[in-house]
């Protein structure tokens, strides 16, 4: 049993009840980028954050994309054919966050035997990528600027892995083919979509970099103008290509005329005359010839009773999360005032990034201390660092765990290792979790890396290519578990979790947001386990972040809710300056007793998510 809340730890925005409106589907032919036009959509659709039912649910940013996959589930389709469905209409509807330009991670429980495994599709640096050199001006000899030479660029393109992760979850567990799970994105690219004022801040946001790249201006800018809320927006050349996969599977994508195209486009982008400086990459046919997906057990704790499974390495995610919750549950949170569990949490946070940044990177190239970092001593061991009755000054040292023996001693810490570390990641990522009438779990995030990725479109292929070579340190140390190296992957913070009660599931769940995806996710289990939270209540909560920084990041109304109880204790607060003073933007299902399921999505953020259940009973 989950504790029961004592006192709300944050307002929770009023949700409206609405339905989707029919889908009237019409093919259009046009191959070429087309420009968005100032008609009526095709498709009104409306948002529902929260829905209660049973026969299966999905839950997305985005409303379109959680239609299709629940009409994926309605027609006897099972969790991972949903999951493949709806990520393919997102690279629709969301192209700046994610598409089969990028990567990601899904997690898997199956819901007859309980068990949990994941695919890593993260994307992998070039096999010809120079080590000691890669972000450096070969003119110069210096450091390539990160915004806007590294941003836009071919040298920032890793080897995606989206598509060969749909492939690689259809052939383990999907029912349905990649053909007819790809078929209602492709006429939503081709039909079009209403412009939301998400979708079109984030074309002004990125139009400068856009308007220099020939095939993104085309596509994007028509006329020069992003388009505007309201007017329809055909991606004809996505759908052709989805087409194309859809006919001949992942091989379409990762050899043959796709990846000729892409290797052309990463080696010489196709860049208009501008001051805009886009280095070209080393990606080569070989290495897309070659990629392949991992799949692997989670990362497992304990905690408290349940089993929470999140992602490893390449990704940070799942051992972060995992080692702050190791050492909280040191301490009687359920017992404690609201404040006293803030500022437990940054201060958890700050140690399992610390640790972060020292020992994880991509476990084939990197030994990481996965054991270690969960140890119940080494959390212990950590616990020193933690004073209740004020902040410790940030950056924190890593801990060592080569050797702890769960005691405070003198030298418990790896002296002169405190290091913010370069941190790149930006937060236009995607989340999605779905389940099936069978109980069978499937939570997913996916990016392209920085909002509009590299910027740069797959001429006449309709989607944006990832930099997503960025979240490697740029810096080359030898010692950095995350410094580049050939066919290595970038250490990501992706999280997407599943906590199980006895093999059962209790709650799945998962955000976008760069490195903020792990004190998001971190957030939300403890408001839903410790706290006795609803799923829904933990979502709609304001936010803050400690990253092992000297300042924690906070949305304003999480500012306004604990700067008097939290700025005595000595912490250093201030607003968020991402985009929307927004962190994160979380979608999750809570799963209640007998069949019954709560899909829950943002009210608020990013313009509010859509959750959606097959049954609402």
């Amino acid at each position: 049993m989950r504790i029961l809340r004592r006192a709300p730890l944050a307002l929770v925005p009023a949700l409206a009840a609405l339905a989707l409106a029919p889908v009237a589907p019409q093919a259009v032919a046009d191959p070429t980028p087309p420009a968005p036009v100032t008609e009526p959509a095709p498709r009104a659709v409306t948002r529902l954050a929260t829905d209660e039912g049973t026969g299966g649910a999905v839950t997305s940013v985005d409303p379109e994309a959680t239609r299709i996959g629940l009409k994926v589930l309605e027609s006897g389709g099972n969790a991972v054919d949903a999951a493949v469905a709806t990520a393919a209409a997102l690279g629709v509807t969301e192209p700046f966050s994610a598409g089969i330009g990028g990567g990601g991670y899904l997690m898997r429980l199956d819901g007859r035997t309980g068990k949990v495994l994941t695919i890593d599709g993260r994307e992998s640096a070039p096999s010809r990528s120079p080590k000691r050199t890669m972000f450096l001006d070969p003119a110069t000899g210096d450091p390539y600027p990160f915004y806007p030479d590294l941003v836009t660029s071919g040298l920032a393109v890793g080897t995606p892995g989206t598509v060969a992760t749909w492939q690689e979850a259809l052939e383990r567990w999907g029912s349905r083919s990649m053909r007819t799970l790809l078929r209602p994105a492709a006429e939503l690219a081709r039909d079009g979509f209403e412009v939301d004022r998400t979708f079109a801040e984030q074309v002004e946001a990125n139009a400068d970099r856009f308007a220099q790249i020939g095939s993104t201006a085309a596509l994007f800018l028509p006329d020069g103008q992003a388009p505007a809320v309201g007017s329809t927006f055909r991606n004809p050349g996505l759908a052709k290509t989805y087409d194309q996969i859809g006919r001949q599977g992942a091989k379409a994508f990762y050899r043959g005329r796709i990846a000729r195209n892409i290797v052309r486009t990463v080696k010489a982008p196709p860049v208009l005359d501008g001051d805009l400086p886009v280095p070209p990459g080393h990606l080569r046919e070989k290495d897309l010839k070659t990629y392949d997906v991992r799949v692997r057990k989670p990362l497992t704790l304990d905690y408290r009773g349940f089993e929470v499974h999140g992602m490893g390495s390449s990704s940070s995610g799942g051992s972060t999360v995992g080692q702050a919750l190791a050492i909280l549950e040191r301490m009687p949170l359920s017992s404690w005032t609201d404040e006293r569990v803030q500022h437990a949490v940054l201060e958890a946070s700050a140690l399992a990034f610390a640790d972060r940044a020292a020992y994880v990177g991509d476990r084939d190239f990197v030994k990481v201390p996965d054991e270690a970092l969960l140890d119940p001593e080494y959390a212990d061991e950590r616990l020193c660092a933690v004073s209740m009755a004020q902040a410790t000054p940030k950056p924190l040292d890593a801990g060592d765990v080569r050797r702890y023996d769960g005691r405070c001693e003198p030298g418990a810490e790896r002296e002169g290792t405190a290091v913010e570390a370069e941190d790149h990641e930006n937060t236009e990522t995607t989340h999605l979790v779905v389940t099936d009438r069978w109980g069978t779990v499937v939570s997913y995030t996916l990016t392209i890396e920085q909002t509009g990725g590299a910027g740069i479109v797959v001429p006449g292929r309709g989607f944006l290519l990832n930099n997503e070579l960025t979240d490697f340190s740029l810096t080359w140390k030898r010692r950095d578990p995350n410094r580049v190296e050939p066919g290595k992957r970038p250490r990501s913070s992706m999280a997407p979790t599943i906590v199980t009660e006895k093999g059962k599931p209790l709650v799945a769940l998962g955000s976008p947001g760069g490195s903020t995806i792990i004190t998001t996710v971190l957030g939300l289990l403890v408001d839903f386990i410790d706290r006795g939270e609803t799923l829904e209540d933990a979502i709609a909560a304001p936010r803050a972040t400690q990253r092992n920084t000297v300042w924690v990041d906070a949305e304003p109304a999480w500012l306004e809710a604990w700067r008097g109880d939290l700025e005595p204790f000595g912490h250093l607060l201030r607003e968020t300056t991402l985009p929307g003073g927004e962190i994160g933007a979380a979608t999750g299902i809570e799963f209640l007793r007998g069949k019954q399921v709560i899909a829950v999505a943002e009210p608020v953020r990013r313009g509010g998510g859509d959750a959606r259940v097959v049954d609402r009973r």
